[in-house]
């Protein structure tokens, strides 16, 4: 029975630190956050617009343009990792698969650029 205890050892510290590590994060934030709030603070922020305004306004096209430009290279970081591990195992048709990717890729960034997404006024 011992054996059998002591092979459950390491997960409980494990659990044992886990939960130890958990309420060191809950509990830090109050001892060492500032308390300072001001309203800009506390004001809840969506998508650049004011919590209470009209739902129907006109939305600003920059926030779908930031959107694409996330997904365009979030999405070629993504692949490109996995794909430059096993390149060797690919061959010639791996390879010109992620060329035509990237190609895409690159057609997308300069839609973005040609649309002003990349210019902050």
């Amino acid at each position: 029975m011992d054996a059998l205890l002591s092979s459950y050892l390491p997960i409980v510290i494990f659990i044992g630190v886990a939960l130890g590590l958990c309420l060191v994060l809950v509990i830090a934030p109050f001892i060492v956050a500032f308390r300072n709030p001001d309203p800009e603070k506390l004001s809840a922020y969506e998508c650049g617009f004011n919590a209470f305004d009209d739902a129907r306004m006109k939305f600003d096209v920059r926030f779908y343009l930031v959107a694409i430009l996330f997904i365009i290279f979030d999405l070629e970081v993504a692949f490109l990792f996995p794909w430059a591990v096993s390149f060797s195992d690919l061959g010639w048709f791996g390879f010109w698969s992620m060329m035509v990717f990237l190609g895409v890729l690159t057609i997308g960034f300069i839609y973005e650029w040609k649309k002003g997404a990349l210019e902050w006024d």
